[in-house]
């Protein structure tokens, strides 16, 4: 039996008759977490945004466990349940508390029990260091915070795969290791994930392998140790010529939970 949980087969996207993703091949496996990193205005976030759905593409497919995922599709609303999304943006709706913004989805949309979810949502809570937020209300919390609930409510959901669109890309400096964290520990606990970042030491700590995307096409594929040590291309070493890296570290001793 495959292991592959995502797969994406020459994929091509465009705009305005501009083309985003030109021909992206891509398999995740289960449990592998996948970095995706580029310049901006590469189509990273554009990538992750196929992948859940939101953007109909010009050509290609993406399969999840093998069933197309296609904006449209009739049963597009049961897949993304499937493939969890976090945003730059919280999109956590102000007059509700955390809990009812954790727990709406399942209740509503997978028909959940309500003291079951809300159960679970506190358990997740207790885990992101949130727990004595669940009677809040989002203007209450802080940037990081926040994006710990937006992770929540979409576990809630227990997804296959989780996909991170720069999720700390809006919080001040102080709040990003929070949310990084967070998402180290899921990775410590074999959860399937793509994330587009650029925190680079953060992607060199959380990645099984990295992808580099420029100009809409994968130009380099590698574990992160070769990939920030030695990269195979001139684009990739003038991308990381740009950040400045410390010595490397191992996971846990660079992201401690």
């Amino acid at each position: 039996m495959s292991d592959i949980v995502l797969e994406v087969k020459d994929l091509v996207k465009e705009f305005d008759g501009e083309t985003i993703l030109n021909g992206i091949d891509l398999q995740i496996e289960k449990g592998e977490v996948v970095v995706v990193l580029g310049p901006s205005g590469c189509g990273k976030s554009t990538l992750l945004r196929c992948m859940n759905g939101l953007e109909e593409v010009r050509s290609g497919q993406i399969l999840l466990d093998g069933e197309p995922v296609e904006k449209g599709a009739r049963n597009i609303y049961k897949i993304r349940q499937r493939i969890g999304m976090v945003f730059q943006s919280y999109d956590l709706f102000p007059h509700k508390t955390i809990l009812d913004n954790i727990t709406l989805a399942p209740i509503k949309v997978q028909k959940r029990n309500k003291a079951d979810a809300e159960r679970e949502a506190k358990e997740l809570l207790e885990r992101v260091n949130l727990a004595e937020k669940a009677d809040a209300y989002p203007r209450q919390l802080s940037g990081g915070q926040k994006q710990r609930v937006a992770i929540v409510r979409a576990l809630c959901m227990h997804p296959e795969i989780m996909l991170f669109d720069e999720v700390t890309a809006a919080l001040d400096p102080e709040m990003v290791r929070e949310v990084l964290d967070v998402i180290l520990e899921l990775a410590n606990q074999g959860l399937t994930m793509v994330i587009v970042t650029h925190e680079m030491s953060f992607a060199r700590a959380v990645a099984d392998r990295v992808i580099f995307i420029d100009d809409g096409k994968i130009v380099e594929e590698n574990s992160p140790e070769q990939f920030f040590t030695s990269p195979k291309t001139d684009r990739a070493k003038a991308f990381l010529n740009t950040f400045e890296f410390e010595p490397a570290r191992h996971k846990e001793a660079e992201f401690s939970i």
